[in-house]
């Protein structure tokens, strides 16, 4: 398992939206945040989420990489810390992650992790809360997941 766990905004508003914030505390213990994602979140945040800015600078990729300065200063953070795990949506910033070998998962990929752990019973009850936010999930996207959660066959 990673040492840290850093989250971006979306990750935590979505869960929020539908009250399974909760998942990432059960699945990790603590998640660490950036100052900038608190800020962009712009609710109170559980003990359970620290807030921890990169000493770093930015690096000239991630200026380069066109991503939103939340993003941007996760996965600075997930730069300096070898052995974390970004939780992270947005497929430019997916694509700099992993041009930047930084391991990382989806708020789905978090979703599928705690069926399979155990911390929920079913996905599809979750995917329906979801599609009721305005975060979008292709059809092919939520049958795999559908069918890597033995929900369908």
């Amino acid at each position: 398992m990673q040492d840290v766990i850093i989250a971006d905004t979306s990750c935590l508003i979505l869960l929020n939206k539908i009250d399974e914030l909760h998942l990432l505390q059960s699945l990790y213990g603590q998640i660490t945040i950036t100052s900038v994602i608190a800020e962009e979140y712009g609710s109170s945040l559980p003990e359970w989420i620290i807030i921890q800015n990169a000493t770093n600078k930015l690096s000239p990729d991630i200026i380069s990489a066109n991503v939103d300065p939340g993003e941007a200063s996760a996965i600075n953070l997930a730069i300096e810390h070898q052995n974390s795990l970004l939780i992270i949506d947005d497929l430019k910033a997916r694509k700099l992650a992993q041009k930047l070998n930084i391991d990382y998962t989806g708020t789905i990929g978090i979703l599928l992790q705690a069926k399979v752990e155990g911390h929920i019973s079913s996905i599809k009850h979750i995917l329906t809360k979801i599609k009721s936010t305005n975060f979008r999930i292709s059809e092919d996207l939520e049958q795999k997941i559908l069918k890597l959660s033995g929900e369908i066959e």
